[in-house]
């Protein structure tokens, strides 16, 4: 029990202060750079609302489909130590076909085309 009390003591005190230490830190020092809403380097100067292509969203929902399909493919490898390891095996393929016939669609219809 009192082991427990002083370990409890100890890590409380020092989040306490490393959190403190965290939010009295960068308040010490203070810049033109640091106390400006922008910090990409750029001067707010302009419109902020700038009209972003549909092509970044596609590229974006690929990647996202794309990378659920790495998801969903890899416990693949146990997938032979099933009962029935070729019905595994075929929905796999399945997805993979599916993925590949629309990747396929999106190249023909121009989709993945930066430039016009």
């Amino acid at each position: 029990m009192n082991l427990t009390m002083i370990l409890i003591t100890i890590t409380t005190s020092l989040s306490l202060i490393l959190a403190m230490v965290s939010f009295w830190l960068p308040l010490t020092s203070p810049d033109h750079e640091k106390l400006s809403p922008y910090e990409c380097g750029f001067d707010p100067l302009g419109n902020a609302r700038l009209p972003f292509s549909l092509r970044f969203f596609l590229i974006a929902i690929l990647f996202l489909l794309f990378d659920l399909e790495i998801a969903l493919l890899l416990p693949l490898p146990w997938g032979d130590q099933l009962d029935y390891p070729l019905t595994t095996f075929f929905w796999a393929s399945m997805i993979l076909i599916l993925l590949t016939l629309g990747l396929i669609y999106e190249w023909v219809q121009g989709g993945l085309e930066w430039a016009e």
